[in-house]
Formats: C-alpha cells, sequence, structure tokens
C-alpha cells in the first residue's frame, strides 16, 4: 500500500496562533487537494511558532494554543495532520506532537529530550516525556519524535523496538554556518544503524536571532537521503512510500557555506522587518565595507524601494568614502541622502566649550561626530516608519570597538554576528551575483573615519590576527594560554582578551542581531557585565 506524505516546511509568526492555525488548514487542504497527500507533518510547535519563550509561561497564551488545536481537527478532514503544540496537562507542559485525523486526535507524543544549551531553554518550560508514540496509518506503524530526540542515540532504536516501521520527526533547527551538513551526517548515521526511514520536518524563516533554514528532508532505511527541500524557502512538497519505503525523488542542491549564510542574512533582514510591520529600511552609509554589505543584504530582502540610506560627512571622511557610498547606493536603485555632520558636531562641541576647556582631544570627541549620526538616522527612522540597521560587525562588537548611542544606534543589526574576515568574503560572493560594492572598499584599511588619518589598526590588532583569537576565546571558551600556545602572540592575545571581557555592558545594549555562527552574542553567550572574571 503506498502513502503519501506531505513535509510542511513553513514559516509562522511566534504569537499569532488564530493566523498559524489558519496557515496550517490551507496548509493541508492544499496538501490534500492538490499534491494528493494522505497526510501532512509540520514542524515542532507549530500551533505557537517557536520558540516562543516566556509566552509559554502565561496561562492565556496556553489555554488558546490548546483550544486552537481542537479547532484544527474541525476544520481539515480528508488527510492527517501532524502538529506541534504546547500541551498542558494539569500544572505540566510538554512539547508535544499530536496526530489529527477525522476531527479526532490519533496520538500524541511527548518530546523525550529538552536541549537546555546555546539557544536552547526548553527545561525552563517543558517537562520531558518519557516513552514512545506509535500509531498504525493505512497499514504503517508510524513513530513520533521531536527534533533533540533524534540527536541523542537510543530514540531512533526505541521506535523500532516499539514496533514503529517509519519514523516521523517535528523540527525547529536553527541555522548557523556548516549546520545542514553536521545535521544530515548526525541523522543518517542514527538511521542507518536502526535501518528504519524517516521524515525530517524543518521550519524556515526568521525570529529575532535566529534563522530556521528548511532544508526538510527523507533517509530511507540504509541511511541515504532520498528528497531535500530547498533551504530558506517555504515549501510543501509529497513524498510517496511503498509500504515503509520511500520512493527516491528530487533533492534541492545544498548550498556552499558563504551562499548559505549570505542567504540566512537576508531572510533574516526580511522577516524581522515584515513580522514587525515596518515599512522599509534605513542605514547610514559611511563608505566602507560594513554599511557597503549590509545595504546589499537589506536591498536583497526587501527590495530597492524599501530601502533607504543617508551619508553623513564629517571633516574627516575623505573623498573616495563618498564616492564609492553614492556609487553603491546608485548600483543598488536606492533613494539616499546626503546630510553633512559639522553643524551639529559645532554645534555640541561649542556647548561642550566651557567645560571641556583646558582638557585634550580624545575618543569623547570622536564618540560625538557617531552620535550626532545616530541622532539623524534615529530621527529618520521614527518619522519614516523604517527600521533602521546598524552596521557593525562581530569583530568591533566583540571588543568594544563601538559608540554606544552612535554607530549602534538602532534596531536591529544584520551583520552583528559576522565577523570582519567574513565580511569580506561574503562583500566579494555579492558582487559574484552582481557587482554592487566597489573593489576599492573592498581592499581599502578599515576606518571609522572620525579622526585624520585614522585606521582600524590603529586601535586594534589586525583582523587577520584578531579574528581567530576572537573566535578562539568565544565561540570555543579556549583560556588565554591555549591562545598562545596555537601560535599567537601573548600581547595580541592580552590585548584582544582585555576588550572583549570589559566590554560586555556594551554588547548588552546592542540591538539584536542574526545569528549565523556556532555561538553568538545574546542567547548563546551570557556573561554577567559586572565580573571579576579576567580572561587573562
Amino acid at each position: 500500500m503506498t502513502l503519501k506524505i506531505a513535509l510542511a516546511q513553513t514559516n509562522f509568526l511566534v504569537g499569532d496562533i488564530a493566523a498559524n492555525v489558519d496557515n496550517i488548514a490551507r496548509a493541508a487542504i492544499h496538501a490534500r487537494d492538490e499534491l494528493g497527500a494522505d497526510m501532512i507533518v509540520f514542524p515542532e510547535l507549530t500551533i505557537t511558532g517557536y520558540p516562543a519563550e516566556d509566552l509559554l509561561l502565561r496561562a492565556d497564551f496556553i489555554s488558546a494554543a490548546n483550544n486552537a488545536l481542537y479547532q484544527l481537527a474541525d476544520r481539515v478532514d480528508g488527510i492527517a495532520l501532524v502538529v506541534g503544540f504546547p500541551e498542558r496537562d494539569g500544572d505540566t507542559l510538554y512539547n508535544s506532537a499530536v496526530v489529527l485525523h477525522q476531527g479526532a486526535i490519533l496520538a500524541c507524543y511527548r518530546k523525550r529530550v529538552l536541549p537546555n544549551y546555546g539557544v536552547f531553554d526548553e527545561q525552563r518550560y517543558f517537562t520531558a516525556g518519557n516513552q514512545s508514540c506509535v500509531f498504525e496509518f493505512n497499514g504503517t506503524f508510524i513513530g513520533l519524535t521531536v527534533c533533540e530526540d533524534v540527536w541523542r542515540s537510543g530514540i531512533i532504536e526505541d521506535n523500532k523496538e516499539a514496533g514503529a516501521e517509519l519514523l516521523l520527526t517535528l523540527n525547529a533547527s536553527p541555522f548557523n554556518s556548516g549546520k545542514i551538513h553536521q545535521r544530515e551526517a548526525v541523522i543518517c548515521s542514527q538511521v542507518k544503524a536502526a535501518q528504519i526511514p524517516l521524515v525530517y520536518v524543518n521550519q524556515t524563516g526568521g525570529q529575532d536571532e535566529l534563522i530556521f533554514d528548511g532544508a526538510s528532508f527523507v533517509v530511507d532505511a540504509n541511511g541515504d537521503i532520498v528528497f531535500r527541500a530547498a533551504e530558506f524557502k517555504e515549501q510543501i512538497s509529497v513524498v510517496e512510500f511503498d509500504g515503509n519505503k520511500p520512493i527516491k525523488t528530487s533533492c534541492a542542491p545544498l548550498y556552499v557555506e558563504i551562499a548559505s549564510e549570505y542567504q540566512a542574512l537576508v531572510l533574516g533582514i526580511k522577516d524581522y522587518v515584515r513580522k514587525n510591520g515596518f515599512q522599509g529600511a534605513i542605514l547610514g552609509l559611511s563608505g566602507g565595507i560594513d554599511s557597503a554589505l549590509v545595504l546589499a543584504l537589506a536591498v536583497d530582502a526587501l527590495g530597492a524601494d524599501k530601502v533607504e540610506a543617508v551619508l553623513l560627512p564629517s571633516r574627516y571622511t575623505q573623498d573616495m568614502s563618498n564616492e564609492d557610498a553614492l556609487l553603491e547606493a546608485k548600483a543598488l536603485g536606492i533613494k539616499y541622502h546626503i546630510i553633512p555632520i559639522e553643524p551639529a558636531v559645532n554645534a555640541f562641541t561649542g556647548m561642550l566649550a566651557d567645560i571641556f576647556v583646558g582638557t585634550a582631544k580624545d575618543a569623547t570627541e570622536e564618540n560625538i561626530q557617531a552620535r550626532c549620526r545616530g541622532v539623524v538616522l534615529m530621527a529618520l527612522s521614527n518619522k519614516q516608519g523604517k527600521l533602521l540597521l546598524t552596521t557593525g560587525n562581530k569583530s568591533e562588537m566583540s571588543v568594544g570597538y563601538a559608540t554606544l548611542y552612535g554607530d549602534m544606534s538602532g534596531g536591529f543589526a544584520p551583520i552583528k554576528d559576522v565577523p570582519k574576515l567574513l565580511v569580506y568574503r561574503l562583500a566579494r560572493y555579492r558582487n559574484t551575483l552582481s557587482p554592487v560594492i566597489p573593489e576599492r572598499v573592498i581592499i581599502r584599511p578599515p576606518s571609522a573615519e572620525l579622526a585624520p588619518d585614522q585606521i582600524d589598526a590603529d586601535s586594534l590588532p589586525p583582523y587577520e590576527l584578531l579574528d581567530p583569537i576572537l573566535e578562539c576565546y568565544i565561540e570555543k571558551d579556549q583560556s588565554a594560554e591555549q591562545i598562545i600556545a596555537a601560535g599567537f602572540s601573548r600581547e595580541d592575545v592580552a590585548r584582544a582578551i582585555s576588550l572583549v571581557d570589559r566590554n560586555e555592558y556594551k554588547r548588552r545594549q546592542s540591538p539584536p542581531g542574526i545569528r549565523i555562527t556556532a555561538r553568538a552574542f545574546g542567547r548563546d553567550r551570557r556573561y554577567p557585565i559586572t565580573s571579576g572574571y579576567k580572561g587573562i
């Protein structure tokens, strides 16, 4: 007997239960009527969206989610629905997957392995289930799992021992660079060992800092992938099973890492703007590499008509910076403004002149320039209802090479988790699609242009040294001695670690940004601001 299973790789809005249920119903009807599916499988916590965070602590939210499940059961017939929801049982909450068929609950499974590392906080909200769930549908015995379950050795085998001939897993597996390869390798290995086919459905879309990349797939009992959905796109696909054997169909290609990283950033901007109701995006365009990349990402995400740039030159801005910024704006076809900040800088320095008398110029005067730019950009953002994108990268945020209430002003930081060297690689990748970033921007020494002849190397180790040190210290939690032993100078390591340790207060006040590495600031790395710990 054949069984047609639809994989609903969908993009839901966290907290909008009514809209999510409508989307589930529409997708199910489409899969039933247009694709001939017998069953449709949705991602983890479909009803609420993932991650719902502390909304899950609200009794009214959980009641609405549970009520919506029963409403959904009444709305769709002729196809079985496998959806995720927060199941309340008395005072206990479970991360559950339920099978709805012909207006009734056919089966319900409670997630057994609750991740509590990195970006995950599931033990804050849920109680773990303790048993497998196998149900019969159209003559096939099917097991249910949820996300982390299939990463834990033994869970897949437990389902087979319980009689499962086929396994369904509902997922909200967030993206980071290289994750898809790791994900498929782990799952295929487990499936091959257990000799049971598996349907892996992952959500897609941006949710605050997190990006979900989709790339849902089906694995046969030999551990070979017989279907893969596209990355970063909503898609409803049907895979046919002959008994419990999936029939091989199309496999979307896996992006190379640089393309995946770029697409993740584009999707993150698009969904943050769309889901939060902004009219578009605005940013300061300096003629430097960071703002050039953010501009290209924003245009690719939203379209040129939704993006606006502002050139904010000062007395220290070089002519080539203005020239390159104009070339970028024109190449991408966006609206732009030129607003010199000198009048505002003069006003502030004049106001402070009597108080500053007798003091030497230092970073204070540099920061005034950056803060004048922040005021102008925030004013335009407020007036036009457009989201202000900040342009700082991960290297700068790591060491505090940014100005509070200046270039850190804004609502969203697209490249906050993008190290400086990756910024250059992404810029070069974008130019392979169409040349929008001038070569001079990529090859010239980076500079904040807040003082005469200033370059980043005046204040920081070269990025070729800084970025790998930061990766070791921040993402790998290596000690200073371990990093030095890897071949870096004690002076460079001490300088970098000292800057990281003393700038947590700045990072805590920075806008949210898109996570693309294995460990980003924020949900992944939560350090105290006030701390006696010193990394060196």
